[in-house]
């Protein structure tokens, strides 16, 4: 297995394989929007309007072609297609648990995927850095998604350009999503200028956003001052970690932030998924679904 992934992904792959089935059901009963507002169903066919049939179904420009009343027929579009948007730039390389962000999100995707392939829809995804690296359309089949799965295990790190395309990401997804999906953007979000893009893709697709935090994020250990490197400037700075106001300032504006971007998708109807690099992402990603299910 590639070191970007929990070492004990491994060891654990038939925890994972036990664990996707149960969040395939969870994921398609998940209470999403797609499935609670009549999105989930794709137009098929007219036919002449009925006594007792809804009116709001009445195709006003065949009627008014044919000089008699139809209606708009549709069929259950069942299948659950399920689209992931992994940021792979270098600030997600950071942790200080003994498991860096990038292996977290690489772990949550993997699982999300096993899970997706259970199901019957199609599969795509989006990595990136400072710029695109891959992209995959969607499409069906688990030939497709072990695809996809491969060359999460297979980042390369030696060769990745500073900065994170999200931006780009989101519109990415976006142009090549041509039916209504569950899209995951498993990120830290250390980028700005997203935001409108991810709230016009939740306009037309369920999101969920998948945000990366380490411990560190909010407390930093007190062992005196101490140099940091910023793994996208390679600048460094001394950090005074025992300082009281220091370590109330760094919580304060990390909660901030973190109290912005939850903000940000409650109101734009993002679902925030907050997954710690210290959490077992398994549990966190069970709760998660199981929480939707009772609440549909």
């Amino acid at each position: 297995m590639s070191e970007i992934f929990d070492k004990n992904l491994a060891g654990l792959s038939s925890r994972l394989k036990i664990a996707s089935i149960v969040l395939s059901e969870n994921m398609r009963s998940g209470n999403f929007r797609s499935m609670t507002r009549g999105q989930g169903i794709e137009f098929s066919d007219v036919r002449e309007y009925l006594p007792g049939d809804n009116v709001r179904a009445i195709d006003w420009n065949v009627t008014a072609k044919m000089g008699r009343t139809f209606i708009k027929q549709y069929e259950e579009d069942r299948e659950l297609n399920v689209f992931f948007l992994v940021d792979c730039s270098l600030s997600m390389l950071s942790g200080s648990s003994g498991r860096s962000k990038i292996r977290t999100a690489c772990t949550a995707a993997a699982l999300l995927l096993l899970a997706s392939s259970n199901n019957s829809g199609a599969n795509g995804a989006v990595f990136f850095d400072g710029e695109i690296r891959l992209s995959f359309k969607p499409k069906g089949g688990r030939e497709n998604a072990m695809t996809i799965l491969s060359k999460i295990d297979s980042i390369d790190f030696s060769s990745a350009e500073r900065g994170s395309a999200l931006p780009n990401a989101i519109k990415a997804a976006a142009a090549m999503l041509k039916k209504r999906s569950l899209v995951f953007v498993i990120s830290d979000f250390r980028v700005d200028g997203y935001r409108t893009d991810l709230a016009f893709l939740a306009q037309k697709h369920d999101v969920v956003a998948v945000r990366i935090n380490d411990p560190s994020d909010f407390e930093l250990p007190r062992i005196g001052t101490l140099p940091f490197s910023d793994y996208e400037t390679k600048k460094t700075v001394l950090l005074p970690t025992n300082s009281s106001s220091f370590a109330r300032e760094w919580f304060d504006a990390n909660r901030r932030r973190m109290d912005s971007w939850n903000d940000f998708c409650l109101k734009h109807n993002v679902v925030p998924l907050p997954l710690r690099t210290d959490e077992d992402v398994v549990l966190v990603l069970t709760r998660f679904f199981s929480s939707r299910k009772r609440h549909s």
